[in-house]
């Protein structure tokens, strides 16, 4: 045993490599994506790993080392098991042979997410196990029994950790000793890997068996508890459980019954009972939505037990959001009737300076300055400014609709660019284009999407606008990387995540491959031919695609920076009006350049009347 600090995502990546685990896939998305990639780091030799172009082919990668009796892993962000569901709900009733944990990272807020979706939905809509630690410790053991439970059930199983507990940091005790190790798996032919109606009758019928089986089972688990007594009781799960703690064990009052739910589904309908047994209300802390308030209403109903349920549906709770510690204690104080000076603190109300309960006082602070307004932008330098300036100059005076994509390039809605009309998920630009174009005949309908986001959902876009000769104009931004969530490898690039060199995959030759006959490379800094570029793109009928090459910034240093010459400029701020490149700005009545910020892009340049722009080396 070594005890090390490590984050909670490190802290699954490492139990999971305990546990003994031999095909790990997944696709990047905040909160989950160091899981995948600390057991690339951490790799003894013996796991492959990969990231895959999207969560559906992820897990069906991972599902089919399974059925071969390997456990495996795949990681994703909750709006990532959208992708997945199709393979996902049909995988339930299939089941495999080997463990295999399906991590979903649920992002309550949401911080960096479009949705806070709550996975234990799609856990009891799939009628699969979940998982749900409230810690970073926890997971790092919970993660093992995940993986024993799938592989004894013959089931995948999810796995359900929020953003806290992904990105919280703890000490923990560190085994490197595996408790299972495949050297190798061995895939026996059956019927039963054949999804027929009449199987699929059969495997309903079991899973509805197995689900009173587990309710049972994990009534006994230990990660599921139940402490003290009393007429007022408080259930938890996930984060919530942490923050209660933390809260409770700060007060006298211990005239109260706890139960911990780190297994929403199956729920673990004896302990519950226990719990709700001689109890006159209870108040239900959880993340997203009321999924364990729920279960103790019906149990209430279901046995006629007289307890009133307080939490997310009875507005005792935020009913959407991040909890809190202060959130989560000042609930806690209002339930349990503490002094009359915390009745008035409420989850609406608090604040980091009103602790409720018998917490120590808050501790005084200096004052911090105030932070200057910085909204999100591109990149200095960042070469879909460029292919975004591009179309916009083609398109001037033109009826035109510009659907954006799930990335970087989502930023281009900013001022001044304001060349995103439409967002809604990763691939869908392309597919949303077809759909405005159908409305509306004689807009030019313009699709925006990146290289790494092209390999996950856009080709099965571009294939539909083909098959159905629909007139879009496909614009790839091709900056050679999965830049918005660090970079990873995508089949672009020629690079795979087990280090190995690989021949890329050309997405001008996948196109062609498509049936898109108009295809043209062009380099989006080269402001003048862009656009020239994109005006014969728009007037192709049918599919046209215009990939703009150029790296992304953070891939290469760069070799000259650009300054302004004052004596020529006069202040006219056309090149920070049109560009909104963050290392420009006015000073004295000119146009400066921050040296520290330039990548020597060189668009300003280009777009100044004046030639005030100049530049040399670094």
């Amino acid at each position: 045993m070594v005890q090390s600090l490590v984050m909670g995502n490190e802290a699954i990546a490492l139990g999971a490599v305990r546990a003994g685990v031999g095909v790990v896939t997944g696709y990047p998305g905040t909160p989950s994506t160091e899981i995948l990639e600390t057991i690339a780091h951490k790799n003894p030799g013996d796991i492959y790993v990969e990231w895959s172009v999207n969560e559906k082919s992820a897990l069906e990668v991972a599902a089919g080392a399974a059925y071969a009796s390997v456990r495996s892993l795949v990681t994703m962000k909750q709006v990532g098991l959208n992708v997945a569901s199709d393979p996902l709900m049909s995988l339930a009733y299939i089941g495999i042979e080997g463990g295999m944990v399906v991590v979903v990272a649920d992002d309550p807020g949401p911080i960096s997410s479009q949705t806070e979706q709550d996975t234990r939905h799609f856990a009891q809509f799939a009628k699969l196990p979940v998982f749900d630690p409230s810690s970073p410790d926890e997971a790092y053991t919970m993660i093992g029994d995940a993986f024993a439970y799938s592989e004894k059930y013959k089931t995948p199983v999810l796995f359900r950790p929020t953003t806290r507990v992904c990105h919280g940091s703890a000490s923990i005790d560190l085994d490197d000793k595996r408790v299972c190790d495949h050297q190798g798996g061995r895939f026996i032919k059956d019927p039963k890997w054949v999804i027929f109606p009449k199987l699929s009758y059969e495997k309903h019928l079991a899973i509805e068996a197995r689900r009173p089986i587990l309710e049972e089972v994990f009534s006994a688990y230990p990660f599921n508890t139940l402490t003290g007594s009393g007429k007022k009781g408080i259930a938890a799960g996930g984060i919530s459980y942490a923050y209660a703690q933390e809260y409770l064990s700060t007060i006298e009052n211990s005239d109260y019954k706890l139960l911990k739910v780190a297994t929403p589904y199956p729920f673990p309908a004896a302990m519950a009972l226990d719990f709700l047994s001689g109890l006159d209300e209870v108040l239900v802390l959880e993340e997203l939505d009321p999924v364990i308030e729920r279960e103790l209403t019906y149990l209430c109903g279901k046995h006629h037990l007289p307890v009133n349920i307080y939490g997310k549906l009875s507005g005792h709770t935020p009913q959407a959001g991040e909890n809190s510690v202060e959130i989560v204690s000042a609930a806690l104080a209002e339930f349990l009737e503490l002094k009359n000076d915390q009745k008035d603190i409420t989850p609406a109300n608090s604040t980091e300076n009103r602790m409720p309960g018998n917490m120590p006082p808050a501790i005084e602070l200096p004052v911090l300055p105030e932070l200057p307004v910085r909204p999100p932008v591109l990149c200095a330098g960042c070469p879909h400014r460029a292919s975004f300036y591009a179309v916009k100059q083609a398109m001037k005076g033109k009826k035109a609709v510009f659907s954006g994509d799930i990335g970087c390039y989502t930023l281009g809605n900013a001022k001044p660019l304001d060349m995103v009309d439409t967002c809604l998920c990763m691939g869908a630009g392309i597919t949303i284009a077809q759909g405005l174009h159908r409305a509306e005949p004689d807009t030019v309908n313009f699709a925006f999407i990146g290289d790494s986001t092209f390999f996950h959902t856009g080709i099965p876009g571009v294939i539909n606008a083909v098959y159905n000769e629909t007139d879009i104009v496909l614009i790839i931004l091709d900056n050679a990387t999965t830049a918005m969530t660090g970079h990873q490898p995508h089949p672009g690039i020629g690079k795979t995540m087990m280090g190995n060199i690989s021949e890329k995959i050309s997405i001008p030759n996948v196109l062609k491959a498509l049936g898109v006959k108009h295809v043209t490379i062009c380099d989006p800094l080269d402001i003048q031919s862009a656009a020239e570029t994109v005006k014969q793109a728009a007037e192709v009928r049918g599919v046209s695609a215009v990939v703009f090459e150029s790296p992304c910034i953070a891939n290469f240093k760069p070799t000259r920076s650009y300054c302004v010459d004052t004596e020529k400029c006069t202040g006219c701020k056309r090149c920070i009006k049109e560009l909104g490149c963050p290392a420009m700005s006015m000073a004295d009545g000119k146009a400066r350049i921050d040296l520290s910020l330039c990548y020597g892009c060189s668009l300003c340049t280009q777009i100044c009347n004046l030639n005030a722009i100049g530049g040399g080396a670094r």
